[in-house]
């Protein structure tokens, strides 16, 4: 099937349309950010931690140090008609859960535009590969840490935070997300 450059910007709007409505429902059902211990309808699961990287965790969350990462990091093997299950989650993006980074990306734009305690940090500014069949590690769900904020920006942003694996599903039942960040700063 050929898509002409007309439909897929077309496609790819339609489908940020209904990420960004998707967000902002769950952000509504969620208090709209006044109870801030209150999670967004994710998964509260965690994947079972081996003795070794736990150990691993503390001794790099002990020491302080920020772990740069970036999206191409937590990248994982995932055909485009396949369902998303914690099996496709590599060791290399396991390990990461807890741990103490900064990653590099951008807000996905939403109707609040300052004192956001709770975002959408994508891979891209959407000028390229973000739209229709993005993939669910291109974007991260970010929850502010309580009295907490970040400003939107059209700029790329490093968002500090730790790092977790935790589903966001849609109304369909389909993911939208699979990474969350407790973030702390975002500059």
């Amino acid at each position: 099937m050929v898509l002409r450059a007309g439909s897929f910007i077309i496609l790819r709007r339609h489908f940020l349309a209904k990420l960004v409505v998707t967000f902002l429902a769950l952000t509504l059902f969620s208090g709209c950010g006044q109870d801030t211990k209150a999670p967004l309808s994710l998964d509260k699961r965690e994947l079972p931690k081996s003795p070794e990287t736990q150990s691993q965790q503390r001794l790099r969350i002990n020491q302080n140090v920020i772990r740069e990462i970036s999206f191409d990091d937590i990248v994982f093997d995932m055909a485009e008609d396949t369902t998303f299950s914690r099996d496709l989650l590599p060791e290399r993006v396991t390990s990461l859960v807890g741990q103490h980074i900064r990653i590099r990306g951008y807000i996905l734009p939403s109707f609040q535009q300052t004192g956001l305690t709770q975002f959408v940090l994508v891979r891209d500014n959407m000028e390229c590969c973000f739209g229709p069949g993005a993939a669910l590690y291109d974007c991260i769900v970010v929850k502010m840490l309580p009295g907490r904020t970040a400003e939107f920006s059209i700029r790329p942003v490093a968002v500090t935070g730790t790092f977790g694996i935790k589903e966001l599903k849609g109304p369909d039942g389909n993911h939208l997300a699979v990474y969350s960040l407790t973030g702390e700063s975002v500059r």
